[in-house]
């Protein structure tokens, strides 16, 4: 009868010291709830790092050779080691060697005599920012990746809302968001159209210029859009669905799905809409060719005040240098094409 090994899905740490005894303590306090992998000097931490990928380390300052600081430079100057926290295990308890220590990339400091509740408690803290971390870069990733595959549906390699996302970033930074603020603009931007994932391929993918009714099924895609991302307490998810919702919408209010105006527009939606319209212009889609950059920027101009925020048209003007920078960066080869030069995004 075939037996089936179960795998040991606990965390792994990596505990560095010269000292056996300490080796030992430590191994006493943490082996019960953790898979724990040990190492004696600087240089076979490394090589343990490099090939394990342990979930955090705890790294003695004090030994001969490659100290620990050393050692925490090393693992901190390269992929894929450089993400691992370290937290310093050591006797000196001097301001000067603590800053020493966070300079050289530690999370934290446990000082010897180590004290089991604390050593517990200090682990599972920073395993838990690490488990957070992690959740945070996959739940980007699958809004990333949704936003792709609405995308794949009318544009061959999904790279419009990668550079749309990038423009829209820097319109946000130009307009006064703080870091922290664009960012989460450049992850929510990839979903501005995932309501086409509910718009039929006979109108997404027509040549030429729709017709009355297939523009009214065209514009359902921002109400799907919301209902797809729907309510959630996530400040991310909420300002996708404000995007999704409002990006067609235009400043002088004869956009949809409201008909809203200037500034009742949300802010994020008025960036992505100039963002939006300057890729699909400059971009080949179905049913039109690229347009030049300057007739791109010639559109914009002729509709400020009306389709877009003039402020943040004169903005997006003035960071063309970083925009064209980010085109040539993500361009894609662009097929022969036949159409109206109309810009449907």
């Amino acid at each position: 009868m075939r037996m089936i090994t179960q795998q040991d899905e606990r965390p792994k740490i990596l505990i560095v010291d010269d000292e056996p005894t300490n080796l030992q303590i430590l191994r006493q306090i943490l082996h019960e709830d953790y898979r724990l992998l040990f190492a004696r000097n600087g240089e076979k931490a490394l090589e343990i790092a490099a090939d394990e990928q342990p979930n955090l380390i705890l790294l003695d300052v004090m030994m001969p050779g490659m100290t620990g600081l050393e050692t925490c430079r090393h693992l901190k100057s390269a992929a894929p080691a450089q993400a691992i926290p370290v937290i310093f295990v050591t006797a000196l308890s001097e301001v000067e060697e603590e800053s020493a220590g966070f300079a050289a990339g530690a999370v934290d400091y446990i000082t010897k005599p180590v004290s089991p509740p604390v050593v517990r408690a200090r682990v599972r803290t920073h395993l838990s920012l690490v488990r957070a971390d992690e959740l945070k870069k996959t739940r980007l990733q699958i809004i990333q990746c949704l936003g792709r595959a609405a995308e794949y549906r009318d544009n061959e390699t999904g790279l419009h809302v990668i550079r749309m996302s990038h423009y829209s970033r820097i319109l946000a930074l130009a307009a006064g968001f703080g870091t922290a603020r664009a960012d989460e603009l450049f992850n929510a931007a990839p979903m501005h159209d995932i309501g086409k994932i509910g718009t039929p391929d006979a109108v997404l993918l027509k040549p030429g210029a729709l017709d009355a009714n297939e523009w009214s099924i065209m514009q359902r895609h921002v109400l799907m859009g919301a209902e797809i991302l729907g309510e959630h307490d996530s400040q991310l998810l909420q300002m996708a669905r404000r995007i999704a919702l409002c990006h067609h919408e235009k400043y002088d209010g004869s956009g949809y799905p409201y008909r809203i105006a200037g500034d009742s527009i949300p802010i994020e939606a008025r960036i992505v809409a100039i963002a939006d319209v300057f890729d699909a212009l400059t971009s080949v889609r179905p049913y039109k060719k690229a347009w030049p950059v300057d007739e791109a920027v010639a559109l914009l101009q002729r509709e400020k005040g009306k389709h877009f925020d003039p402020l943040l048209v004169d903005l997006f003007i003035e960071q063309l240098p970083a925009i064209i920078e980010i085109k040539e960066l993500y361009a894609e080869v662009e097929p022969d094409t036949a159409g109206e030069d109309q810009h449907r995004t």
